[in-house]
C-alpha cells in the first residue's frame, strides 16, 4: 500500500468504530444524533464531496462521487443516518481495494521492465570509472559494464566476454553468450566477465528507452472496448440521475392525483437507493485494468503491444503475411552442404573455398570463411582475381583454385553436376580438375515451423509469405514451413500491392497482420490493421512503424500474443455482461423498492470487487507459455 492508500484505511478503520459506537448509544435527540453522525461521515467521505462539488463548479458533476454524495446527503435528510454512513465507508472500501489492484499490476508491470539504467561507466585517464548520465554519452563511446550491471546503451562489444541475461526484454530466461565483435543492447544484465562496449545510439535512441517508451505510452490508443465504456458512461450517468429524479416525484405525484397518500419518502428513499446501485465504478475501472494487464503480461514475455486496440485486433486477427529473409529466416547466408568429389574430403574442400575467398568481402565468401571457422593464413594465398559475375581465382599454397558459379567453371572448360537442392551452389575446381561443390543458403529459423503450425492452431485461417527472392527459394521455403501462398520476386511496392489484394479478399470483420523486419516493410506495416516487427535485429523503421514488437525476434511469439489479446478480450466482455446484468437486475429491484440501501451497497462494491479481480487476471501468462 501507498502512504495515501494507508490513510484512507486509517479513515475507513475509524469511521466504522465510531459508526458502531454511535450504534450502541441510548437514543439521542435528533439534531444531537444528526451531528454525531456527520463526524464518521466526513472523518471518511470529505474528499468525495469536494470531488462533487468540484464536479458541479467545473459544469461536469455527473460522475460515481455525484452519485454518492446525493445518495448519502438524501439518506441523512431522510434521518437513516447509519445507511449514509455506511454507503459512503463502502464505496471508500471498494475505492481503496479497486486502487491495491491497480497499483499492484502496475508495480508487476514495473518490476518487468524495470530496465532504464541509472548511470553509464566511462573509463577516465587514470583508470578509474566514472558513473555519467546516460543521455550525455555520445555515439563512439566505449563504456565499461562490469558484471551485475545491465547495458546502458547499445553497442558492440570491443573488449571482453560474459554472459546476458536478457529476460527483461525477450522474456526468455537461457541467457547469451556475447564476446568481443558481437552487438548488445541496452536492458540486457552482464551476468560475468567485464565488457567495454562501443556505442552505437545515442541514449534516447537506443533499445530499452524505445522499450520504456513503448509501454509508457500504450494506454494512448484505447481499444473499442475502453472507448465504448467511455461514451456509455457519458450517457449513463446523466440517464440515471434523471432516471432517479423522475422515481423520487413521478410516481408520488400520480398516487396523490388518484387519491392515494403519495408517500414521499419512501420514493425519495428508492431514488437513493437507485443512485447508489447505478455507479457504474466496475464498468469504468475494469475494462481499462484489464486491457492494461493484457499489455503487462505480454511485455513480461518479451512481445511489446503499443496499445489497447491493436491488442484487440490481434485477438481478431484470421489472415497473417509474413516477410522472408529475416522474419521467417535468419537473414545470413550459411554452408548447409559440402559436397567433395570422390576421393576428396569435406575439409579440404572447404578450406580451399575459404583459402580462395579469403580476400573478397561478398556474403557468400564471409559465410565459406565463417564454415572454415580458422584464422585465414594470407602467406599461402597469391594471384587473387576476383571475376565478377562468376566467382574468384587464387593461388593456395601453390595450386590455382577456381570458387564460383557454373559459369565459371563452363570458362575453365569442366561440367558441373546438376544440383536438385535450392540455394547458392559455389563449385570449386583444383588445378583444372573439378573437386566438389559448396550449398550455401539462408537458414530458416528454429521455431518458423511452429509458428505457423501454432497460428493454425490459434485460428488464422491463412497464411501468406511475400520476398524478393526469387521462384525456386519461395517455393521451397513455404513447402518446408507450410504456408498456404507465397508471392515471389516483389519490390516493396509490390507487397504493398500484394497486401491491398488480401485487404480486399477478407471478411471486414477479420483483421490481417503483417510480420516484418526491414526498413523495406515499413510501408506495409503501417498498411494493414496490425503491423509485427522484429525488435531484436529489426530495423528501427520498421519498429516504428509497427503495432506490435517482437522482442527476441521468435515468429512463434506471435502466436502466443493472438492467445494473450483473446483471453484480455474475453475478461473485458466478461466484465462487461456482468457488470450490466448485475446493475440492471439490482436497479430493477431497488426501483421496485425490494432491494433497500444496504443492498445496494454490497451490489455496487461487490460487482466492483470481482470485476477488478477478473481484469487482473490478464497479467498473469504462465499458463499461456506452456500451450
Amino acid at each position: 500500500m501507498t502512504k495515501k492508500q494507508k490513510k484512507m484505511l486509517y479513515r475507513i478503520i475509524a469511521a466504522l468504530a465510531l459508526v458502531l459506537v454511535l450504534k450502541l448509544l441510548p437514543p439521542l435527540p435528533a439534531s444531537v444524533e444528526l451531528l454525531l453522525y456527520c463526524i464518521p461521515y466526513l472523518v471518511v467521505g470529505w474528499d468525495v464531496l469536494r470531488k462533487a462539488l468540484l464536479g458541479i463548479k467545473n459544469r461536469q458533476p455527473f460522475d460515481e462521487c455525484f452519485l454518492m454524495a446525493v445518495a448519502t446527503v438524501g439518506a441523512f435528510a431522510l434521518g437513516d443516518y447509519v445507511e449514509g454512513c455506511a454507503v459512503i465507508i463502502f464505496y471508500q472500501i471498494g475505492e481503496l481495494f479497486q486502487g491495491v489492484a491497480v497499483g499492484k499490476s502496475r508495480r508487476s508491470i514495473s518490476a518487468l521492465m524495470d530496465i532504464r539504467p541509472d548511470y553509464a561507466n566511462i573509463e577516465g585517464e587514470d583508470g578509474k570509472l566514472e558513473q555519467v548520465d546516460p543521455d550525455e554519452v555520445e555515439i563512439g563511446t566505449i563504456i565499461v559494464v562490469q558484471p551485475g550491471e545491465r547495458v546502458p546503451i547499445d553497442g558492440v562489444i570491443v573488449e571482453g566476454a560474459s554472459t546476458l541475461n536478457t529476460a527483461a526484454l525477450t522474456g526468455e530466461s537461457l541467457p547469451r553468450d556475447v564476446r568481443s565483435g558481437d552487438e548488445v543492447i541496452s536492458g540486457c544484465v552482464n551476468m560475468s566477465g567485464l565488457l567495454k562496449v562501443r556505442t552505437t545510439k545515442e541514449f534516447g535512441e537506443s533499445t530499452v528507452s524505445k522499450i520504456l517508451d513503448l509501454v509508457e505510452n500504450s494506454s494512448m490508443k484505447k481499444a473499442r472496448a475502453e472507448n465504448f465504456i467511455t461514451r456509455f458512461a457519458r450517457v449513463y450517468t446523466p440517464a440515471v440521475c434523471y432516471g432517479a429524479l423522475a422515481l423520487a416525484f413521478i410516481p408520488p405525484i400520480v398516487l396523490l392525483l388518484m387519491g392515494q397518500p403519495a408517500r414521499f419518502g419512501d420514493w425519495v428513499y428508492r431514488a437513493l437507493t437507485f443512485l447508489v446501485i447505478s455507479c457504474p465504478c466496475a464498468l469504468v475501472i475494469s475494462i481499462p485494468l484489464s486491457f492494461f494487464g493484457g499489455i503487462g503480461g505480454a511485455s513480461a514475455c518479451g512481445i511489446l503491444v503499443k496499445g489497447s486496440t491493436y491488442l484487440e485486433e490481434l485477438a481478431d486477427t484470421r489472415v497473417v503475411v509474413f516477410d522472408k529473409t529475416g522474419t521467417l529466416t535468419q537473414g545470413a547466408f550459411k554452408v548447409v552442404k559440402v559436397c567433395p568429389v570422390e576421393g576428396g574430403t569435406e575439409d579440404s574442400l572447404v578450406e580451399a573455398a575459404a583459402l580462395a575467398e579469403s580476400w573478397s568481402k561478398h556474403p557468400i565468401s564471409l559465410s565459406i570463411k565463417a564454415a572454415y571457422g580458422k584464422d585465414i593464413d594470407s602467406a599461402r594465398v597469391t594471384d587473387v582475381e576476383e571475376l565478377g559475375g562468376h566467382g574468384v581465382t587464387a593461388k593456395v599454397d601453390g595450386k590455382l583454385v577456381a570458387a564460383g558459379n557454373a559459369r565459371l567453371m563452363a570458362k575453365l572448360g569442366l561440367t558441373v553436376p546438376d544440383v536438385p537442392q535450392t540455394g547458392t551452389i559455389v563449385h570449386v575446381a583444383i588445378d583444372g580438375k573439378y573437386a566438389g561443390y559448396l550449398l550455401i543458403s539462408d537458414v530458416v529459423k528454429p521455431h518458423s515451423a511452429q509458428a505457423i503450425k501454432g497460428l493454425k492452431q490459434a485460428g488464422v485461417r491463412k497464411t501468406v509469405m511475400l520476398t524478393g527472392d526469387a521462384e525456386p527459394v519461395a517455393k521451397a521455403v513455404s513447402a518446408e514451413l507450410g504456408i498456404d501462398e507465397y508471392h515471389a520476386g516483389l519490390l516493396p511496392g509490390d507487397k504493398v500491392d500484394q497486401i491491398e489484394k488480401l485487404l480486399a479478399a477478407k471478411n471486414p470483420k477479420e483483421m490481417l497482420a503483417f510480420v516484418g523486419d526491414g526498413i523495406n516493410d515499413a510501408p506495409v506495416l503501417s498498411r494493414v490493421d496490425v503491423g509485427i516487427a522484429m525488435g531484436a535485429l529489426g530495423s528501427d523503421a520498421a519498429i516504428e512503424a509497427a503495432d506490435v514488437v517482437l522482442m527476441d525476434d521468435d515468429p512463434a511469439k506471435i502466436a502466443l500474443a493472438m492467445r494473450i489479446a483473446r483471453r484480455t478480450k474475453s475478461i473485458v466482455y466478461q466484465n462487461i455482461v456482468f457488470a450490466l446484468a448485475i446493475k440492471a437486475a439490482c436497479l430493477l429491484l431497488g426501483a421496485l423498492g425490494i432491494a433497500n440501501m444496504w443492498a445496494a451497497i454490497f451490489a455496487d462494491v461487490g460487482v466492483m470487487v470481482l470485476a477488478v479481480l477478473n481484469a487482473t487476471r490478464a497479467l498473469y501468462t504462465k499458463n499461456l507459455t506452456q500451450k
